[in-house]
């Protein structure tokens, strides 16, 4: 038994977590440290929000979440300035329910013509789906066309991916980070949005203000960021960082 062994307090959003829970156990076997797990969005003001369950003081050494919500964490003190790693690249991606016929989203027009013509819409309340609502739909010129069949959708853990709803047939098209479009059941994946859209979304991890394991939490981003990661990342729909 590792005699410096610890419990490595984390807090984590759903679209890096598939990559954690695939690496974490090796981790774990690796280092002798134990991953105690809290999962809850990115940003947003549900109570299970990563900036919330911080600001209410629960215990975490390092969070893992989207890298814009790292950076606003750190200019509010909850997370240490400087000790952000980003770990993937996320792209926003589009689907259908199973069967449907796949839209054109290949260029700009042709995806703006979609969101017009699509009856309903669902998108996060996280990273992406604030990204949509407040700068895509504006910057495209249909916010107010797509405003009234629109709905956003609560994450996990008490809710569920925007895909679930699309399968559901409560939604026509939906929005998510790719990793948390792919695995999901009865929906076809119709595939990134247009390159010149994309808001070069990151997964980061960083050490929180109140960190009581800070050599084990950062032996946990190194590990998370090694090239060990890259296939974990793969397959799970991100993009790994090129390392120089």
């Amino acid at each position: 038994m590792n005699p410096s062994a610890a419990d490595v307090h984390v807090m984590i959003s759903a679209g890096f977590y598939g990559v954690y829970a695939e690496l974490g156990p090796a981790f774990e076997r690796a280092s002798g440290h134990r991953l105690v797990t809290t999962r809850g969005p990115s940003m947003g003001d549900s109570p299970e929000a990563i900036p919330t369950r911080l600001t209410r003081g629960e215990t975490a050494d390092v969070v893992i979440l989207d890298g814009g919500a790292a950076d606003e964490l750190a200019r509010r003190g909850l997370v240490r300035v400087g000790s952000k790693v980003e770990l993937a690249r996320s792209l926003i991606g589009m689907v259908v329910r199973a069967g449907t016929a796949k839209p054109d989203i290949g260029g700009v027009e042709a995806f703006r013509s979609t969101l017009l013509a699509a009856k309903s819409i669902a998108y996060s309340d996280s990273g992406s789906g604030t990204y949509l609502s407040t700068t895509l739909f504006p910057k495209l010129g249909i916010a107010d066309q797509v405003a009234g069949k629109s709905r956003k959708v609560r994450g996990p853990p008490s809710g569920e991916p925007v895909a679930a709803v699309v399968a559901r047939g409560e939604a026509e098209i939906g929005f998510q980070q790719v990793s948390e479009l792919i695995h999901v059941p009865r929906v076809t994946f119709v595939g990134p949005i247009p390159a010149e859209l994309q808001p070069g979304f990151s997964f980061a991890g960083a050490l929180t203000r109140a960190v009581r394991q800070p050599e084990a939490a950062s032996a946990l981003i190194r590990f998370l960021a090694s090239p060990e990661a890259v296939p974990a990342i793969l397959k799970a729909g991100l993009m790994p960082l090129s390392r120089r």
